[in-house]
């Protein structure tokens, strides 16, 4: 006889995940943003370090996640990214490609999406070192740092390696096949850069403690020679063995297991929307409340209870759908 699936029997980790009055921060994958109001309306302090400027306030919401995260960073989908953009914040590296000048816009190509674009090199200085600063602050401040891997692929620059969110062109931008690449990186690249970012977190915040998780989001496309779905596996694969490799090696780095809880042979066929793609509100609910008994509650014990997802109508479905595929430039880089 089939027994349900009982979510906090996954959730082993010993002692809370977080505990009350932790400061959190979370980076990752479009998936990522679905923690940021859940973490909210359960109690917990989500640390932002980076708000719209006042003056912007008739320029349209962002689309591209910038403003769910901690800091405006928007979605990062590789490791690699994620261990450049605290370098770059760190002044350690800055990358050839540090701005794009478009029909008099300077675009930063690591946020390429922005709604606001500066108006002047001056302008584009200002808002790209108020931003890094900002970054510095939410990974220097923080109690909790949770990441989640979602892409193995992703598009370089051929000067210096700096990895863009976005195929330049996409998003914006132009696409040069002189300065630009397409890069799947392999697990050795994978793991090194997640070691090397976990190392200088510790750097600058010696008591942080790391949650990692995977996207169970697929690939909507692939730039290999080969089916999406081969894709899919092997980029999965490959960040599973890496956020593993990384829980090994360091004291104070959990691995949560989101996405085998959503792509596990125990998770129901609701668990995707019917594209097959997009993950169900139910499906992160039951994330949630895995994850959420493996918090601290009130009390001082671990089972904190998540909070509840109202019920959505089906043409409210839809349009969500449509908004999570237009938030995300993996989608966008499919059109």
């Amino acid at each position: 006889m089939h027994e349900s699936f009982d979510p906090a029997q996954v959730a082993t980790i010993d002692g809370p995940l977080i505990r009350l009055g932790d400061k959190v921060v979370t980076a990752g994958s479009c998936f990522a943003a679905n923690l940021v109001p859940y973490l909210e309306k359960a109690g917990f302090t989500y640390l932002r370090t980076e708000y719209t400027h006042p003056l912007y306030t008739k320029i349209p919401p962002e689309n591209l996640s910038y403003a769910k995260f901690s800091a405006g960073y928007g979605n990062i989908y590789t490791t690699a990214q994620l261990q450049q953009l605290l370098l770059r914040a760190l002044g350690e590296f800055e990358p050839v490609e540090r701005v794009w000048c478009v029909d008099d816009r300077y675009i930063d190509p690591f946020r390429p999406g922005l709604r606001y674009a500066a108006r002047s090199a001056r302008e584009f200085d200002a808002l790209t070192t108020a931003h890094l600063r900002a970054v510095v602050r939410a990974f220097s401040e923080c109690d909790v740092f949770i990441f989640t891997l979602g892409l193995t692929e992703g598009w370089v620059s051929k000067a210096d390696g700096a990895v863009f969110p976005a195929c330049p062109g996409t998003v914006a931008g132009e696409f040069d096949a002189t300065a630009h690449a397409f890069h799947n990186f392999n697990v050795e690249e994978v793991t090194e850069s997640l070691l090397a970012f976990i190392a200088k977190l510790r750097e600058i915040n010696p008591s942080v403690r790391v949650i990692l998780t995977v996207s169970p989001v697929p690939l909507v496309a692939t730039a290999e020679n080969q089916h999406v779905l081969a894709s899919t596996v092997y980029s999965k694969s490959v960040l599973r063995v890496a956020a593993e490799t990384a829980v090994r090696r360091n004291a104070g780095v959990e691995y949560f297991p989101s996405y085998e809880i959503i792509t596990g042979p125990q998770a129901p066929k609701d668990f995707y929307e019917a594209d097959r793609r997009n993950v169900s509100a139910s499906a992160v609910e039951t994330v949630m409340s895995a994850f959420f008994s493996a918090c601290e509650r009130s009390d001082g014990l671990k089972g904190a209870a998540a909070p509840e997802v109202p019920v959505i109508a089906p043409a409210a479905s839809a349009l969500s759908t449509a908004l999570v595929d237009f938030e995300c430039e993996e989608a966008a880089q499919a059109r």
